[in-house]
């Protein structure tokens, strides 16, 4: 069971990895729409496991590879805004979540 302090952690994660997404999106990943689902950092707060839901995009896993390719810059970007609360910017990996899909297909098949 994570604790209190992670679980604050995780959700200012979520809300500024959220917008850095909203801000960096239209420059760097073109016309797709990038939703940060969960985030689940270790005990050490060293590194995050960032869960993506990817819209209007063709090819997803392609676009987990150019978010994965401009991590760096994320990084740099989360830095900014979160250097008041955090001392060390955790290491992240990006994850593609695909429960929306999951649950769109079930709903489709019990139709």
């Amino acid at each position: 069971m994570a604790s209190i302090r992670l679980e604050k952690i995780e959700r200012l994660l979520l809300k500024e990895l959220s917008q850095v997404f909203q801000q960096l999106s239209r420059n760097l990943f073109g016309s797709a729409l990038i939703t940060v689902t969960q985030v689940r950092i270790s005990p050490d707060l060293g590194v995050a496991k960032v869960y993506l839901s990817l819209y209007m995009t063709a090819d997803k896993k392609k676009l987990i590879e150019t978010i994965t390719e401009h991590k760096n810059e994320i990084r740099k970007e989360l830095g900014l805004r979160i250097g008041k609360q955090m001392r060390v910017t955790p290491y992240m990996t990006f994850f593609l979540d695909d429960s929306l899909d999951y649950l769109e297909n079930i709903e489709r098949l019990l139709k």
